[in-house]
């Protein structure tokens, strides 16, 4: 079963996610870039973790 996301905050988080790591496979092949990837991988790691605390708030309501 795939997850719900079960609020406006968690669906904005998971389509955040999605469009950094879009982003990040479209930058792939575009060399000396590599300071970037490494920005957006830690955005990424951010918003995750965001994610979880609100999904953790969600299931204590």
């Amino acid at each position: 079963m795939p997850y719900e996301p079960g609020s406006t905050q968690c669906r904005a988080l998971i389509a955040a996610k999605e469009s950094i790591l879009t982003a990040m496979s479209s930058l792939v092949k575009i060399e000396n870039i590599d300071h970037i990837h490494i920005n957006l991988k830690e955005i990424y790691k951010e918003l995750d973790s965001i994610h979880e605390s609100r999904k953790v708030i969600e299931n204590e309501l």
